[in-house]
């Protein structure tokens, strides 16, 4: 049994759906030993993928081929997570210190504290 790329990706719950998991591989944000996988090539199992999904770079796995969408409890069953714990500890890093804390009844900020904002988070 052969399966596409996208459609595994799909299929294991990395993309919400099979156009955004073509549209990553033809960005090249899906990677296979540096070099950039096409939607449309068949996985064998025990190939290693690079996925950059926002920020994070994960590493996938092919533990088993699958056809259809499975839920999530059972993604572990298909693909083994190689992504190194440094990885998530950044982004955790990432996504507290982009969190903005407003006094209540301060309302929404104006547009120079926005700019402000802005130019902190860059």
């Amino acid at each position: 049994m052969s399966v596409r790329l996208d459609k595994w990706l799909w299929s294991i719950r990395l993309y919400k759906t099979r156009a955004l998991a073509t549209d990553a591989c033809r960005l090249g944000k899906v990677t296979q030993k540096g070099v950039i996988a096409k939607a449309s090539k068949d996985i064998k199992v025990g190939d290693v993928y690079e996925v950059n999904i926002e920020q994070l770079k994960k590493l996938v796995e092919v533990k088993e081929i699958l056809n259809n969408r499975v839920g999530a409890k059972l993604v572990e069953n298909y693909m083994i997570d190689l992504t190194p714990k440094e990885e998530y500890e950044r982004m955790e890093i990432a996504r507290k210190f982009a969190f903005e804390k407003r006094d209540r009844g301060v309302g929404r900020p104006t547009k120079k504290e926005r700019r402000d904002i802005e130019t902190f988070k860059d």
